[in-house]
């Protein structure tokens, strides 16, 4: 098998591409929106992990969606339980003990932050926040599996919901499964939203 580039570089016109070409499916648009809708009425809590790790709150968002359902009781890193370090890949996070005890359990902002910042994530050190490097940086978060091992199907991490996604997921860690349709709001469908309902300027290069 021929090796497939992951590399940012590599990958940014092809994100510009799919990006350029994204539409909605209308099946998908009003869940779509309503999703939307309750990540801007927690616009706050997203903007303050912004303040303190110059990472774009709709990305936090959009992560926040796809790891947790916007669950604030969740995990960022993969929507387990805050009450005690995640079980599941990755596990054993976050590695400090809860700032506020075990009584109470991790807060999500101190996950979050962990989750984005810590594990070879380092997020808070990208510069380039450009739409295909933060499309680049979501699928990277979720894992290359899908361009890596089944190129023929686009992640449905990111384009679930669009027309660039039919069927074909991985139904757990490693099971691939060429039928399934994976039933989540792609993050790329959740930012075409955002971007127009909070008029936000995000460079396309």
């Amino acid at each position: 098998m021929t090796e497939v580039s992951v590399r940012l570089r590599d990958l940014k016109p092809e994100y510009q591409k799919l990006w350029q070409s994204c539409q909605i499916k209308s099946d998908q648009l009003d869940t779509t929106k309503q999703i939307v809708a309750k990540i801007r009425a927690n616009r706050d809590r997203y903007q303050a992990v912004q303040q303190k790790i110059n990472v774009p709150w709709y990305f936090i968002a959009v992560i926040h969606n796809m790891e947790s359902s916007l669950s604030f009781s969740k995990h960022l890193h993969n929507g387990d339980p805050l009450k005690k370090r995640t079980v599941n890949v990755p596990a054993g996070r976050p590695v400090p003990d809860p700032i506020k005890g075990w009584d109470v359990g991790y807060t999500w902002e101190e996950s979050a932050i962990d989750a984005l910042t810590k594990g070879g994530k380092d997020l808070d050190k990208v510069k380039d926040w450009s739409l295909p490097a933060q499309l680049w940086q979501i699928e990277q978060y979720n894992g290359f599996g899908y361009r890596q091992n089944h190129p023929d199907v686009l992640t449905p991490y990111l384009w679930s919901g669009t027309n660039h996604y039919t069927k074909g997921k991985y139904t757990s860690d490693g099971k691939w499964n060429a039928n399934a349709v994976s039933e989540q709001i792609g993050a790329a469908a959740l930012l075409k939203i955002l971007i127009k309902e909070e008029n936000l300027t995000i460079l396309m290069a």
